[in-house]
């Protein structure tokens, strides 16, 4: 009998233990997963499926495409946030490094990464020409900013002070062609892929502080680098598959 009980009890411990085997943590897998897939450079935690299991979640497929279809979205959303995070701290760093963290900002908003650096970073007062420095420091962020391969979206920003010469008749032209001038250093020295790139100028009409105020015009003064996130990626020119734009009703 005692030989017995201890058979039924080894027996017990041994279905336990394959149990508990069996049973995978998700919540840490993604984790792990996504730690080391940035950290070796490879696939994003994206490609990683997960499968589910009646009794937990496990490393087998369930063959569940609406299932799978939607663990992948969140893990690139995931994914996509931890390289948005990091690619702020290097910025920040930078900044910090070179004293010049009140000129140039970044900042995580619903459309993706705002880098925003004021005019007098880049430019002379009135002028769309960029100073050496600029370039230096451009240079740097490009360096950071192609760690993905999101569109980036620059935008030139004025103040409401008015400019009226031969060459800017208004902050509409000064804005665009500063915020032109900035694509071509990073596609040109950056290293940028020049179709993730596109520029924009808002004038004086978007202003992020009080144009009453000097110091309000200081901050309104600055180009945006926009790094926008893959959701918004769909709704640019030339994102949807050609199928798209064939199968479009003809304007006559």
């Amino acid at each position: 009998m005692v030989t017995y009980a201890d058979l039924i009890t080894l027996l017990l411990i041994f279905f336990v233990v394959m149990y508990s085997m069996s049973k995978v943590d998700a919540n840490k897998f993604r984790e792990i997963a996504e730690s080391l897939s940035i950290a070796l450079g490879g696939a994003t935690a994206a490609q990683i499926e997960l499968g589910t299991h009646p009794s937990g979640p496990s490393l087998i497929d369930s063959g569940s495409p609406e299932g799978n279809a939607q663990e992948q979205g969140s893990l690139a959303d995931r994914a996509e946030e931890l390289t948005i995070e990091g690619i702020k701290a290097k910025l920040d760093e930078f900044a910090a490094e070179n004293r010049i963290q009140t000129k140039l900002v970044s900042t995580i908003e619903e459309r993706g990464l705002v880098v925003s650096i004021q005019d007098t970073l880049l430019f002379e007062p009135g002028s769309a020409e960029m100073t050496a420095e600029a370039r230096t420091i451009l240079k740097k962020i490009s360096s950071v900013l192609a760690a993905s391969d999101n569109l980036i979206r620059i935008e030139g920003q004025t103040c409401n002070l008015p400019i009226h010469t031969s060459q800017f008749p208004s902050n509409w032209e000064l804005s665009v062609l500063r915020a032109t001038n900035v694509l071509q250093i990073m596609v040109q020295d950056g290293g940028i892929e020049a179709g993730r790139l596109s520029a924009t100028g808002y004038g004086e009409y978007r202003p992020i502080a009080d144009n009453q105020t000097e110091e309000g015009r200081i901050h309104n003064r600055r180009v945006d680098l926009v790094v926008l996130r893959s959701k918004y990626k769909v709704v640019e020119p030339g994102q949807k598959p050609l199928e798209f734009y064939h199968d479009q009703p003809s304007a006559e």
